[in-house]
């Protein structure tokens, strides 16, 4: 009889543990999610940053503003 309250027990207990390792695995898996996202849009970013300091470099250079 103990050992029949025992398992249960020991079942209850590992199926909440299942139950937040479940969870845990679906936050870690958004937050990856979410983190790539952002690190495509700051490679977006990063690219258009070096576009406009291209160009003005180039408009600099064409108007004399800097020794080339």
């Amino acid at each position: 009889m103990a050992s029949d309250v025992t398992n249960e027990l020991l079942l209850e207990h590992l199926k909440k543990m299942q139950e937040t390792l479940a969870l845990h695995t679906q936050y870690h898996l958004e937050t990856k999610e979410l983190l790539g996202f952002r690190e495509q849009q700051y490679a977006s970013i990063s690219r258009r940053v070096d576009r406009i300091d291209e160009r003005l470099e180039r408009v600099e250079a064409r108007l004399g503003l800097v020794e080339v």
